[in-house]
């Protein structure tokens, strides 16, 4: 009957972010999307996003089009002022987005939101220490259903860096993403 239960409640998870994404297409950026913070590149904008924009936003917070690393107007998160990323973890074994553009020296706020009834982690940082998932590497742990967490990190050097979540099992299936520094 749990079980049931369980199926039925990620079955209504997804189906409302379907329903969500959709009315952002329909109703032009409006929806989650627009409220979340979503970027337009090109294309329509909604839930997805478009061109470089991950999932329910990522370049701002808020709910206005903001300029991505590179761009002309980008303003670089910093110590003081990070930038807001926001990071869906799942349903199942994902990251949404799985590839985050920042700038060189910029300072990231990454609000992750786990999706579905799986128990996420985020860990960020230079790939060898998040593929080693090495003690130290900046992380936040535990994130249960609809639940979200958030780590701050700077990105001082020229990288490679990734993000990933190590909870058993969930690395090895690909939840794993990697992030580009520009300029």
């Amino acid at each position: 009957m749990n079980a049931r239960l369980g199926l039925l409640g990620a079955g209504l998870v997804l189906g409302g972010a379907i329903l969500i994404g959709a009315g952002a297409v329909v109703g032009g950026g409006s929806g989650l999307a627009g409220m979340m913070g979503s970027r337009s590149v090109s294309g329509p904008s909604g839930m997805m996003g478009s061109g470089r924009t991950p999932m329910m936003g990522g370049y701002g917070n808020t709910g206005t089009t903001a300029a991505g690393p590179g761009d002309a107007g980008f303003v670089a998160g910093t110590i003081a002022a990070p930038r807001v990323i926001r990071v869906l973890a799942g349903p199942g074994y994902t990251f949404s987005p799985s590839t985050i553009e920042v700038a060189r020296g910029e300072t990231v706020t990454f609000e992750v939101t786990s999706m579905g009834g799986l128990v996420h982690e985020f860990m960020v940082g230079p790939s060898d220490a998040v593929a080693a998932d090495t003690a130290g590497t900046p992380e936040v742990a535990d994130i249960g259903m609809m639940q979200t967490k958030s780590v701050t990190t700077t990105f001082d050097g020229s990288g490679p860096y990734a993000f990933a979540c190590h909870a058993a099992g969930h690395y090895e299936a690909g939840m794993r993403g990697t992030i580009t520094v520009v300029g």
